[in-house]
C-alpha cells in the first residue's frame, strides 16, 4: 500500500515538472522573435573564417577593420556564440543566466527566446549571406556528395569572394595586406569553379596547424628518454674501458727477482 502511494507521489511530481518544462517552453516562445538570419551558417562562416584565415592574419599580425564584413563585430550572433558555455559532452550553459541544456541546440533556441534583446539587429550584420563565398556547405557537411555544378551561382560566389579579398585585405594597405589578399583568393576564391580542378582551402588551417605541433611535441617526448638512454649508456661504455685500461699494466708487470 504504502509502495502504491510513494509510486502515485513519484508519477503525480513527474508530469507537474514535464507541465512546467512545457509551460516555460511555450512563454520562452510567445515572446521569442524571428531574426532573419541563420545561426547555423552564421557559425559555419564563422568557423571558416577562424580556422582558414585567422591563423594567417595573426602570423602578419594584422589588424582587419570593422568595415571589412568579415570581422567579428560584423557577425550578429558574436556575443551570444561566446557566451556558450560547453561543460561536458551533453551539457551546454548561457553564460548570461547560466541556465543549463542538455544540447548546443537547445541553448540556441534559449538565445532566441531569452536572450533576443542582446541582438544588434539594427545594421542587418549577418554573417550568413557570406556562405556562398566561404564555402559554408563544406564546412557544415565535409562528406556531402557532389552536385552539379551551376555556372551562375559559382560565378557570384566568386565574385562575392574577390570583393571580399579587395575591402580586407586592399593591395595599397602594405606588404602583409598584400600577402593576405592573394592568400585569400588562393585559399577561398580559386575553388570557385566548375572545373573541378581547385581544392578547397589548399593553404592549410588552424587544424592542420594544431595536427601538426601534436605530432612534433610528441615525437620530441619520445625522443629527449631516448637520447638520455644513449647518453647514459655511452658513459657506461666509457666507464667501463677506462677500468680496463687500468688493469691491463698490472697483468703485464714483471716481478722482481729475490
Amino acid at each position: 500500500m504504502i509502495l502504491k502511494i510513494v509510486c502515485s507521489c513519484w508519477y503525480l511530481w513527474q508530469d507537474v515538472g514535464e507541465h512546467v518544462a512545457a509551460r516555460t517552453v511555450k512563454q520562452e516562445e510567445e515572446h521569442g522573435h524571428k531574426v532573419h538570419c541563420s545561426r547555423e551558417r552564421s557559425r559555419a562562416a564563422w568557423q571558416a573564417i577562424e580556422e582558414y584565415l585567422m591563423p594567417f592574419v595573426e602570423r602578419e599580425r594584422y589588424q582587419i577593420l570593422s568595415k571589412c564584413r568579415l570581422h567579428p563585430s560584423n557577425d550578429l550572433f558574436r556575443d551570444q556564440e561566446e557566451h556558450k558555455i560547453h561543460v561536458d559532452i551533453n551539457e551546454w550553459k548561457c553564460g548570461y543566466c547560466k541556465k543549463s541544456f542538455r544540447a548546443e541546440k537547445y541553448l540556441d533556441q534559449h538565445f532566441d527566446n531569452r536572450h533576443y534583446n542582446l541582438l544588434n539587429i539594427s545594421d542587418s550584420k549577418c554573417l550568413a549571406d557570406l556562405c556562398g563565398a566561404l564555402h559554408c556547405d563544406f564546412i557544415m557537411d565535409s562528406k556531402s556528395t557532389k552536385t552539379k555544378c551551376n555556372p551562375a551561382a559559382v560565378a557570384k560566389n566568386r565574385h562575392l569572394c574577390e570583393s571580399l579579398a579587395d575591402s580586407c585585405f586592399p593591395l595599397n594597405q602594405g606588404p602583409s595586406a598584400s600577402r593576405l589578399h592573394e592568400l585569400f583568393l588562393h585559399q577561398f576564391c580559386d575553388a570557385h569553379t566548375c572545373s573541378g580542378k581547385r581544392k578547397l582551402f589548399p593553404k592549410g588551417g588552424k587544424k592542420e596547424t594544431s595536427v601538426f605541433y601534436l605530432a612534433i611535441s610528441i615525437l620530441t617526448m619520445m625522443m629527449i628518454p631516448l637520447f638520455y638512454l644513449i647518453v647514459y649508456l655511452h658513459q657506461s661504455e666509457m666507464r667501463k674501458g677506462t677500468q680496463e685500461l687500468r688493469r691491463i699494466p698490472k697483468v703485464g708487470r714483471k716481478t722482481k727477482p729475490m
